[in-house]
């Protein structure tokens, strides 16, 4: 089932880690005296609530078996069981005191830049954030956005509840999902932009479920570059968007991302 170039990259990292030279990526970390006396320290009530709970368990099994290092395993385990004693357990351990000592960089390579340019026009933040929004309300109501029609004027159109949908992906841990909807839409406060990734899970016991995130989203100096920010099941990850092309009818669109999450020693791209 997993033949992406991720999986390949992961699997020749594995067998680089066993045979040849230490690879640090490939490394799994377990639990020594150090993480076990952290645990108990800091989180007693956290680790005991999920321990003795049958899916929160579960899932700390899950992982186990997969391996922080394996990405898509260890994702596939959460989204499977994610629960709020699960994230409790997470924050606590993972990202307040992190006991497994782990770390994590964003990966600063391909070197991947915005597009400059949309509709023969200079890309600006604002323009950015809307194409950002897309199929959306926000998108919508953007004079820039409009359908251009024959006669070289623009006509309205109604807009979605989603602003993309992601059809292909290069990440098979973010990108794979059987449904994936892209919300992105401005805030209440002054320069407030959020996105809200709506997506479909397989859990590992066949059952069809929906999950949702919410991410902050920072412009940076360059038009077509943003920081994202979440707290995913207990666990911060930092990442670094840019819009590479969209289509003038919008038809399609390419995003690219790099990103850690620190806590929990993972760093990735898609």
């Amino acid at each position: 089932e997993r033949k992406t170039p991720n999986d390949l990259l992961y699997m020749m990292m594995v067998l680089i880690n066993a045979c040849i030279t230490p690879v640090p990526e490939a490394v799994t970390k377990e639990a020594d005296l150090q993480t076990v006396y952290c645990m108990l320290k800091n989180c007693r009530k956290e680790v005991v609530g999920c321990v003795t709970d049958p899916d929160c368990k579960e899932a700390l099994d899950c992982l186990t078996d997969c391996g922080l290092n394996d990405q898509v395993c260890s994702y596939r385990c959460i989204v499977s069981h994610e629960s709020p004693l699960f994230e409790s357990f997470s924050l606590c351990n993972l990202q307040r005191h992190n006991c497994l000592r782990n770390s994590a960089v964003r990966p600063e390579y391909p070197v991947v830049r915005a597009m400059s340019s949309f509709r023969g026009a200079p890309l600006t933040h604002e323009l950015a954030e809307q194409l950002f929004m897309g199929w959306g309300e926000g998108g919508s109501k953007a004079e820039t956005l409009k359908p251009v029609d024959v006669t070289g004027g623009s006509a309205d159109w109604a807009p979605l509840e989603w602003s993309w949908k992601v059809v292909c992906g290069q990440n098979p841990a973010y990108d794979h999902f059987p449904c994936q909807h892209q919300i992105f839409y401005q805030g209440a406060g002054k320069g407030a932009f959020w996105y809200d990734p709506v997506f479909q899970v397989k859990t590992l016991s066949g059952e069809e479920v929906w999950r949702r995130r919410h991410y902050r989203v920072k412009r940076t100096k360059t038009a077509g570059e943003f920081m994202f920010s979440v707290l995913d099941n207990g666990v911060t990850s930092l990442e670094y968007w840019r819009i590479v092309d969209v289509a003038e009818d919008l038809s399609w669109a390419c995003f690219y991302y790099t990103g850690a999450a620190t806590a929990a020693g993972q760093a990735y791209s898609g």
